[in-house]
């Protein structure tokens, strides 16, 4: 998909909010209302549609790199603050963030502060709250949307899609009572993946205290129980439940029996030779 009409777009709208004058974000509500900017939603694809709102973030976000001026790199951050309250998916695309595009926010928030917009901490800090952002390693600079979607994507409800797969693609049951869920659901890699994401957030959120007062959001990092841990935890009960299933059924037992009743089984031939010798 194109994307330059889109790109122009945000253009025009940040070069609109920085004529203005004003650093607030009510002159950004403003302009947003005016140009109808809302309706950018209504042309997005009927597939990627995550690449294409992680395209959107991250052209806003190269506004916010300090080459610019401060309102242009307030119309970036405004630009991105909206662009998540008004998409129409559910649940909502979270904001894609390396440690790159933290320390421009950081930058932001602190010349904001120099020149008096209490609006931008404030702001920050409910983005913050409400856990809009996905934390990782590519800089807006450094790769392209396509490949900052590739690290989230990675990370971001793996256990979900690996399973979805893997359960569904193939329901016989005698394949789900023999399979080992650790392996089917790639539990080593999983685990690697969530705590690098978990590393990556609590960095985020140590850089985020010398902007705002991450007091209330530090629940984040703390105590929380890695997905990987938890698919892990899941695929051992499976192999548990599945032993005890295989004592009540027997079933296991059955499928040794099926595989030595095969034609070419050696050792239902050695059997048959044995009988053939106690007859004669």
């Amino acid at each position: 998909m194109d994307l330059k009409p889109f790109k122009l777009d945000i253009d025009e709208l940040i070069n609109e909010f920085g004529k203005g004058g004003s650093p607030s974000f009510a002159e950004m509500k403003k302009v947003w209302v005016s140009k109808k900017f809302s309706y950018i939603f209504e042309a997005s694809p009927s597939k990627d549609q995550a690449c294409f709102v992680q395209s959107l973030y991250a052209y806003c976000s190269g506004y916010m790199v300090s080459t610019h001026s401060l309102l242009s790199r307030l119309g970036g951050l405004y630009s991105l603050y909206c662009l998540f309250e008004t998409q129409p998916f559910k649940p909502p695309f979270k904001i894609y963030i390396s440690l790159g595009d933290l320390k421009n926010l950081r930058n932001i928030v602190t010349e904001a502060k120099v020149k008096g917009v209490k609006v931008v901490p404030a702001l920050v800090k409910r983005m913050l709250d409400r856990n809009m952002f996905l934390f990782g390693s590519v800089d807006v600079n450094e790769g392209s949307a396509a490949e900052r979607l590739d690290e989230l994507t990675e990370i971001q409800n793996a256990s979900i899609r690996i399973a979805s797969k893997k359960l569904f693609a193939n329901t016989r049951i005698e394949h789900f009572t023999h399979m080992d869920m650790g392996m089917e659901l790639e539990v080593d890699l999983l685990k690697q993946k969530s705590a690098e994401y978990a590393r990556a957030k609590e960095l985020a959120i140590r850089a985020a205290r010398d902007m705002v007062d991450v007091e209330n959001i530090k629940h984040i990092t703390e105590n929380q129980t890695l997905i990987g841990d938890v698919v892990e935890k899941t695929a051992e009960d499976w192999k548990a439940q599945k032993e005890l299933f295989y004592q009540q059924t027997g079933i296991d037992i059955v499928k040794e029996v099926q595989e030595k009743s095969s034609p070419n089984n050696k050792w239902l031939k050695s059997r048959m030779a044995m009988k053939t010798s106690v007859r004669n």
